[in-house]
């Protein structure tokens, strides 16, 4: 899907990283929340509360899950999940674009 249709969208953007990374949280009307975002090259972790479904819509990255030892490389048209209460590290090869999903279950 490249597109979501009846949503709201919040003015304000996520900003991050000094500005590298910036999202913006979208509402479907089923009341899932998502972000939409772009994520500048460079070096980030992020910690999650829910779980999430990063789906990668263009660039690439290197991928380090907490609670793994490798690092593996996500390109355009490739996702992941983070398990809650969790964190990963990415490495930004180039510009990445994502949606990422905040998932209940």
């Amino acid at each position: 899907m490249n597109e979501f249709k009846n949503v709201d969208v919040k003015k304000i953007a996520n900003i991050y990283f000094e500005g590298n990374v910036v999202s913006r949280n979208i509402s479907l009307s089923d009341g899932s929340i998502k972000t939409l975002g772009v994520m500048l090259p460079g070096n980030y972790e992020f910690s999650t509360k829910k779980k999430e479904y990063m789906e990668i819509l263009s660039g690439e990255l290197e991928l380090k899950l907490r609670d793994s030892k490798n690092w593996k490389t996500i390109k355009e048209g490739m996702s992941f999940n983070v398990p809650k209460n969790s964190s990963f590290k990415v490495e930004i090869k180039k510009l990445v674009n994502y949606c990422c999903s905040y998932l209940d279950k």
